[in-house]
């Protein structure tokens, strides 16, 4: 086998090992056969919403493990190909062969990352919170530039963006910001997005053109329905309203209704100003705090299950995840999985799916990677 051909059968397997170890591809089969199993049991018909749980888990299962199945064989057949070209010397014939290896690949990558979304909330809608650091204009200039990156990369994958909440900076920028991102596993692409971003450019605020370095924070919670018990002491809620601030009346109402909602215990702050009336808002905060409250806790046990793997990557709050440097030179570099980027313009204008991609696998893995920050 040529290198060409070995580099795109090294590529489906790798990615093929992934969706395996994602699924615990012993126990998931063994699972699909029970879900089959009770598929045949009329009793089960009883219970439709019962029946409706099945099903849908049956489909999820089936649809992974067919198309792990589907694609080693395809790649047998191609490999077939190609060999059978190399020992007749028939070029047209292992050209053939080795194209079809190449778009096999292809695949195998796209369906690598839909397997990786495998959590209990992945398919969810989302919200993600953008928070501007200290450092006034620059770091709140900073944050509204993420909020452009995420809302032209949620448009790229075909998400509905909704502006949730947002608080203008001073002189320029934003403080915070929330986002609703809406489709198909929102939630599950967007996750591992949440950390400390870092930003080195020359100030345009700056008359001496210096260096300035920046940071910006963003925090990525799944919406969730009345099926997941999140329980709420009232008296535990800290409830505020304030007038609704935003660029010019594009992004959100300007009526005295937008409500915040601080949670006591755990010092959880949300906030809605996306409807005129102050009880929506307060509605759509609520739903955000629920939001937050399942989300820490799936952060909890995440925690204490990746303790058990010393390996694991730090995922938590306030952990610095990626480096966009501008000036001298321009890079941008994921300090959790080493994968970079030479067109930082690219990146902020919405191509994060290289970083997102290699950051779910790494939650798969849990290899860890020695990455230097850059300057």
């Amino acid at each position: 086998m040529r290198a060409e051909g070995q580099a795109h059968i090294d590529r489906i397997e790798a990615a093929l090992a992934l969706v395996r170890q994602s699924l615990d591809w012993e126990r998931a089969l063994r699972r699909l056969d029970e879900l089959n199993a009770r598929v045949e049991d009329p009793h089960l018909w009883n219970d439709p919403k019962e029946a409706e749980a099945v099903m849908r888990e049956r489909r999820k299962l089936e649809a992974a493990i067919g198309t792990v199945k589907e694609i080693s064989s395809e790649m047998a057949d191609a490999v077939e190909f190609v060999e059978m070209g190399e020992a007749e010397g028939d070029a047209d014939i292992e050209a053939e062969g080795l194209a079809s290896l190449a778009r096999l690949a292809e695949r195998a990558d796209a369906d690598k990352v839909q397997a990786l979304l495998s959590g209990e909330v992945d398919g969810n809608d989302t919200f993600l919170e953008i928070h501007a650091g200290a450092g006034g204009t620059e770091s709140q200039d900073w944050a509204e530039m993420l909020l452009r990156m995420y809302a032209r990369w949620a448009e790229r994958k075909g998400f509905k963006v909704e502006t949730v909440e947002y608080q203008a900076g001073e002189a320029a920028g934003i403080k915070s910001a929330t986002l609703l991102l809406k489709g198909d596993n929102a939630y599950g692409y967007a996750k591992t997005e949440s950390g400390v971003h870092r930003l080195v450019r020359i100030s345009p605020y700056d008359s001496s053109a210096r260096r300035h370095t920046s940071f910006s924070s963003v925090w990525v919670y799944p919406v969730i329905d009345d099926s997941f018990e999140i329980d709420i002491n009232p008296a535990d809620l800290k409830i505020d309203t304030y007038r609704a601030s935003g660029a010019g009346g594009q992004h959100v109402n300007t009526t005295d209704s937008a409500v915040r909602i601080t949670h006591q215990p755990s010092g959880i702050v949300v906030a809605s100003q996306v409807d005129r009336s102050q009880h929506k808002n307060r509605e759509i905060a609520m739903g955000m705090l629920k939001a937050r409250l399942y989300e820490e806790e799936m952060r909890k046990r995440e925690a204490a299950a990746s303790a058990e793997h010393s390996a694991k990557s730090d995922i938590g709050w306030g952990h610095q995840i990626r480096s966009y440097v501008l000036q001298p030179y321009q890079m941008v570099k994921d300090l959790r999985t080493g994968v970079t980027s030479p067109t930082p313009d690219d990146v902020l204008d919405g191509e994060l799916d290289p970083f997102i991609s290699a950051a779910l696998a790494q939650r798969v893995t849990g290899e860890a990677v020695e990455v230097e920050d850059v300057e």
